[in-house]
């Protein structure tokens, strides 16, 4: 069974995604750029002892999807503890709405937004009482 053990965000400037994705989820940066020959960071995304995957982002390689389109490509859900919290601080931090938050009855509340770089990500926050 193949499981996904790595993502890549493809990103136009690297340090104004740096601070997104560190400022709204902590996430940390590890400079990779010389393994892969481009500006390339690794992100570390939680502790080892908690479930989840790492990745990178890096250095986008062609045009930036156009507002619009539909989606082309995969799209990563990240787990928050406080959805309203998170939302705000992806707003204020540049990003958009893509799919405005809506409950997943019985289990969570979902939505999807657009990154600094125009990237489209899910957060998802677990509530058994999400109506």
């Amino acid at each position: 069974m193949g499981r996904l053990i790595h993502f890549e965000v493809h990103v136009d400037d690297m340090d104004r995604a740096k601070r997104f994705y560190g400022e709204v989820f902590d996430w940390r940066f590890e400079d990779w750029s010389e393994y892969a020959g481009m500006p390339y960071f690794g992100a570390v995304t939680g502790d080892e002892d908690e479930m989840g995957i790492n990745g990178a982002l890096m250095q986008r390689q062609g045009p930036p999807p156009e507002k619009g389109q539909p989606m082309n490509g995969y799209s990563c859900t990240i787990g928050v503890e406080d959805y309203d919290a998170i939302e705000s601080k992806i707003l204020e931090l540049g990003g958009k709405v893509a799919l405005p938050k809506y409950a997943l009855p019985g289990m969570a509340w979902q939505g999807y937004y657009l990154d600094s770089e125009g990237n489209i990500f899910g957060i998802h926050q677990a509530d058994e009482n999400a109506q």
